[in-house]
């Protein structure tokens, strides 16, 4: 079946220049954005019960911009005033410089991953290994980030400072698309708590990143796209590929 409207469950791009508008104009298709989840800060009472004092920490690691947006807004919110010394230490250059929202970007306060892997930030964080780290996330995480910093003997307190919830979708919002595109697990929960009887038949389901592949799968759909790969190393190469294959059929 060809493909002539695609949702992608993430907010609309801020820029015109975005890929998805390219394909879009190529190939004659109806691209809609429309996030299945949403973001949301931890009260301050849930705060305060994990027993955390923000200001027993000289450094915070950063893992996205969610995370600084919801670390800044708790802090706020807690009327805690963050010292000019804190040091920031980021997973990719753009989360990096998200920062300058909140507070004045300094080259030696700063310190980010070239790559965007959490691993090529562990050298910087070694060489500041006497900071007491922070390390904001989400209730839904993994333990990696805390193994690594164990494994250099790291000095360091998680806190959970924001959680993923469902986006869910109104009566009156149309749900007839040809293909659906993921990011997260949690937007593949957040599907099936939408449409508790979705029947896929003919809809193509593509995401990003192999934990979200697993959830499609593990949700008893068909998976008909998959990136990255070599050749697609971002959503939108993968989609234009899939659109002219389909299409062309």
């Amino acid at each position: 079946m060809k493909i002539k409207k695609v949702l992608v469950s993430q907010p609309k791009p801020a820029s015109d220049k975005s890929p998805y508008y390219d394909i879009a104009e190529r190939y004659g298709v109806k691209i809609d954005f429309r996030p299945f989840i949403k973001v949301e800060s931890v009260s301050a009472k849930e705060f305060r019960q994990q027993k955390v004092s923000i200001l027993d920490h000289t450094a915070v690691i950063f893992t996205s911009r969610h995370a600084i947006d919801h670390f800044f807004s708790l802090c706020e919110e807690l009327r805690v005033t963050i010292p000019d010394t804190m040091k920031y230490f980021c997973t990719s250059e753009q989360i990096a410089l998200y920062i300058q929202k909140y507070v004045q970007y300094r080259k030696r306060k700063v310190f980010f991953s070239q790559t965007g892997k959490f691993a090529d930030l562990m050298p910087s964080i070694a060489k500041h290994h006497t900071e007491k780290y922070l390390l904001p996330m989400s209730t839904v995480h993994t333990d990696e980030i805390k193994e690594a910093l164990d494994a250099k003997n790291i000095q360091h307190t998680e806190a959970v400072m924001y959680r993923t919830v469902s986006n869910d979708f109104g009566a009156d919002e149309k749900f007839d698309y040809d293909m659906l595109l993921f990011f997260s697990p949690a937007g593949i929960t957040s599907l099936m708590k939408n449409f508790p009887n979705f029947e896929q038949g003919d809809i193509s389901i593509g995401c990003f990143g192999p934990t979200t592949a697993k959830a499609v799968k593990d949700a008893g759909l068909r998976l008909d796209l998959e990136a990255p790969t070599v050749e697609a190393p971002s959503m939108t190469a993968a989609l234009d590929k899939f659109i002219s294959e389909r299409n062309k059929e």
